[in-house]
């Protein structure tokens, strides 16, 4: 006759290991994706003013959806995972899916506008370097611009002499957030270009965005990755045959 004892070695312990591995990774990741979604939010905020396509920020704005659902799921992950309930994991699987799909989506867009912020920051610069005047807060954005990023004009210096505040001043010379910063007494004239910052603004902001969104879909393509990888750790747990947590125990007395 058969009996059964506890087994120690059970799935459940398994679970709880497989537990222990697998609800960690939402949180830490939804910590990484909403920095890289701050930083790349932060970078255009800083620039907007020449930037015109606001959809630019989708991949960012989906990242950080992303980070707040996979806290969330954590938490799902942790406690369907503990009770061993199916339906939980099944639930935890689903929802991770639609995650991994929108990540590939924010990789795919951030793809997509990397090339158009040439054509965008190029049509928009021009514009608000025309308006320059000294005193309006497209000329504080100028300024700024220049000082953060070491340039001067849109495509170089000599592109000043073409604005309306060029001929307007009559003095030559172009603003003074053009000058190197180890000149202490540049005076901004163009007949003294070895004072200035030559570089134009436009393929320096172009570079620097390119460069933010580049790092951003490395980081989402490494999340993907990694979710991936989580996908199947959940289907190996919800797949599983349930195991009764007994072994045989064979009786001589009725043998």
């Amino acid at each position: 006759m058969l009996f059964y004892t506890p087994d120690p070695h059970s799935g459940g312990n398994g679970k709880r290991r497989s537990a222990a591995l697998l609800s960690p990774r939402p949180w830490a990741a939804a910590a990484g994706l909403s920095y890289v979604g701050g930083y790349v939010i932060n970078t255009y905020k800083s620039y907007d003013n020449f930037l015109q396509d606001k959809y630019a920020l989708l991949p960012a704005v989906i990242i950080i959806c992303v980070a707040v659902v996979m806290f969330i799921i954590g938490l799902i992950g942790c406690c369907a995972t503990f009770r061993e309930s199916r339906v939980g994991l099944g639930l935890f699987l689903a929802i991770i899916l639609v995650i991994f799909i929108a990540e590939v989506s924010a990789f795919v867009l951030g793809f997509v506008y990397r090339e158009k912020v040439k054509t965008d920051v190029q049509g928009t610069m021009r514009s608000v370097f025309e308006k320059y005047d000294g005193k309006s807060p497209e000329s504080t954005v100028v300024d700024y611009l220049q000082e953060q990023l070491h340039c001067c004009g849109v495509k170089n210096y000599s592109d000043w002499t073409t604005t309306p505040w060029f001929n307007a001043t009559g003095n030559n010379s172009v603003p003074l957030s053009c000058c190197r910063q180890d000149m202490k007494n540049c005076t901004g004239r163009v007949d003294q270009p070895q004072e200035l910052d030559t570089r134009g603004c436009a393929e320096e902001l172009e570079s620097g965005l390119q460069s933010v969104i580049s790092y951003a879909m490395l980081v989402i393509l490494g999340f993907a990755i990694v979710k991936f990888f989580g996908m199947l750790s959940v289907c190996v747990l919800t797949c599983k045959r349930e195991d009764s947590g007994y072994q045989p125990l064979y009786s001589g007395v009725f043998a």
